[in-house]
């Protein structure tokens, strides 16, 4: 029984460990303030996380790696934008996203766009740095085209 207990404990602390690895916001306003304190950009994933495939190869492939999830952390202020069809969202995420969406002009999932944004007045303006999707080739292949974008307009 000892040993049952250890392992589930062992087990539940990994994923608890995984998880503060990256730490994804999902209210936007918390990001910018601290993107700003920290001086670095968003990286905004706009997903449908629980229906499109080429979103859910993108996290597989690349987003849950630990070669990304290093990266992430020198680099960037993670912010997922869900739009999930089964999956319940408050009405607030939901508006939220749904501006961000009209916003940035997406029109397509996966897309993952980098920007720099300060808010001024309760008002919101982006610096757009740039945006790309699922790339082939794993976490190489797609941190070379991140980095390409953010390290030619660094804050």
């Amino acid at each position: 029984m000892k040993k049952i207990f250890i392992l589930t404990f062992f087990i539940i602390g990994s994923f608890a460990l995984q998880a503060q690895e990256q730490n994804w916001h999902t209210d936007v306003k918390e990001a910018i303030a601290l993107s700003n304190k920290e001086k670095k950009p968003l990286m905004m994933f706009f997903t449908g996380s629980d229906w499109c495939g080429w979103c859910i190869r993108l996290q597989n492939e690349v987003l849950k790696t630990p070669e990304f999830q290093k990266w992430a952390k020198e680099n960037v202020i993670l912010v997922e934008l869900d739009y999930p069809r089964r999956t319940p969202q408050t009405p607030e995420i939901k508006n939220q996203n749904a501006e961000l969406q009209q916003a940035f002009g997406i029109q397509g999932f996966p897309t993952v766009y980098f920007t720099n944004a300060e808010s001024k007045d309760g008002k919101v303006n982006f610096k757009g740095l740039g945006n790309t999707g699922y790339v082939a080739g794993g976490p190489t292949a797609w941190l070379a085209v991140a980095d390409g974008i953010i390290k030619s307009q660094k804050m």
